[in-house]
């Protein structure tokens, strides 16, 4: 069956309502009602079952499609290669694996090697697992706690879940992987230490409060988003990462930059740990990497990381992991082809430019509605927190953010929301468009959250 040219709608929806077990979604509603199928995408452009069209402010949902829908390029790269070799396992090479990882490093100073899966959760599994044989091989199996940070997410396997910092995301799926210990989130607007001078600092030593009280000969990494995602879209304050970077050389941490959304244009930079000048250990990277043309992710670390695993005399001393569709061929060759797009469109700096847009947008909402509580951002990757009340911070309900959400995609603009991941604060509205937005398009975004917001609210 030619699926592209499938012209039997009504059967594929109907295939789609039997059938499909959809994501994030309580399928009770699909009795009553046709689940929504997307069946075309060009630019920032989605057209649905219904002929729908709307502007996908969200880059595919969650953060995925940097460069936009329909690339022709990446679509022949990733054919091109399948017809010369499809797949073979990690073990051995590929043309574009070798190519892609020289590429990929040339971006990141200061790391130098490239492990190969297919998800933003299992590249962190990958961390983990590197994380927890250094413990065995070099330091007598202590330093193997790894802490995350609260309101960050990491991925949806249980090893990710437990390192998660969303209470909601990982109810009912306990009891989980011992070794994962949270530390205070950094988002200033919900300060946990009421006003205080250099929060940055304040919330940055809470790491160290946490490796002290848990002993530092047994805590051997940290793994933290640049921005967070999921949790509220929260910039770090000021004065927070070079900290950070100080309280992993002194007691000895790996640090882990989790770049799932970050990575690959979104902040502005090719990465957003190198908005704050931060040297990791190790990078994990998925969604814009490829810009979901093809599954593929990378866990990328320094020289010095990945020669703790060889030892010729130990049969035991090599990273002992495998991931079977790490060794799919159509990853690579997408990436390398995404990104001679953002290099040769300046993408970088569309998404710088067009992100001080945004803002300036949300600003001025902010200044209209006090509903707006907080707006945060850096580059295409922004948020508004919605409040009840504005003086008191009270959140604003879940559904009524939920209602807004639905008044935008209403005028046409998908947008996102915090949800189902922090009791009481999913409030805030999530926007990151493809790096391809232009200037009009970004009015148009706020255009439709202004009357959105006007019809909810009032």
């Amino acid at each position: 069956m030619d699926t592209a040219t499938f012209n039997d709608i009504g059967a594929v929806v109907e295939a789609d309502r039997a059938h499909v077990w959809h994501h994030l979604t309580q399928h009770k509603a699909f009795e009553t009602v046709d689940p929504r199928v997307v069946v075309e995408g060009k630019g920032l452009r989605v057209w649905d079952a219904t002929g729908r069209e709307t502007l996908d402010a969200v880059s595919g949902g969650v953060w995925t499609v940097n460069v936009g829908y329909g690339r022709e390029s990446i679509a022949n790269a990733v054919r091109d290669q399948l017809l010369k070799m499809n797949y073979f396992a990690g073990a051995a090479g590929s043309v574009p694996g070798a190519i892609f990882a020289q590429m990929l490093t040339d971006k990141m100073p200061g790391l130098t090697r490239v492990y190969y899966s297919n998800s933003g959760s299992e590249a962190n599994e990958k961390a983990y697992k590197m994380v927890r044989q250094i413990a065995h091989t070099k330091h007598g199996g202590k330093k193997w706690k790894i802490l995350y940070r609260e309101r960050d997410y990491h991925g949806t396997t249980i090893a990710a879940l437990a390192s998660g910092g969303q209470e909601e995301r990982k109810s009912m799926y306990g009891p989980f992987p011992e070794g994962f210990i949270p530390v205070p989130h950094c988002l200033e607007y919900r300060s946990q230490w009421g006003e205080v001078a250099d929060y940055g600092l304040r919330a940055a030593n809470a790491i160290e409060e946490v490796i002290l009280r848990e002993g530092a000969d047994t805590v051997g990494a940290i793994i933290l988003e640049p921005v967070t995602a999921g949790g509220g879209v929260i910039t770090p304050p000021e004065g927070y990462w070079p900290r950070v970077q100080e309280i992993c050389k002194q007691y000895g941490l790996l640090l882990i930059i989790d770049e799932v959304v970050c990575g690959v244009g979104r902040t502005g930079k090719w990465f957003g740990y190198q908005q704050y000048d931060i040297q990791p250990d190790i990078v994990t990277m998925a969604k814009g990497l490829a810009s979901g043309y093809a599954a593929i992710s990378c866990t990328v670390t320094t020289e010095a990381v990945f020669e703790m695993f060889k030892d010729a005399a130990d049969p035991m001393a090599h990273f002992r992991d495998i991931s079977t569709f790490g060794g799919c061929t159509a990853g690579p060759a997408a990436a390398i082809e995404n990104m001679r797009i953002i290099e040769e469109e300046d993408l970088l700096g569309n998404t710088t430019a067009m992100g001080e847009r945004l803002m300036g947008n949300l600003h001025k909402l902010m200044e209209k509605h006090s509903v707006i509580g907080d707006v945060r951002g850096k580059g295409l990757f922004c948020g508004a927190e919605l409040v009840a009340d504005r003086a008191t911070k009270e959140p604003m309900a879940e559904s009524k953010v939920a209602a807004v959400v639905a008044a935008v995609m209403k005028r046409g603009v998908q947008i996102g929301m915090t949800n189902r991941s922090l009791p009481g604060f999913n409030n805030t509205l999530c926007l990151s468009p493809a790096l391809i937005v232009t200037a009009a398009q970004i009015d148009q975004i706020t255009d439709a959250i202004d009357g959105a917001l006007t019809e909810v609210c009032g």
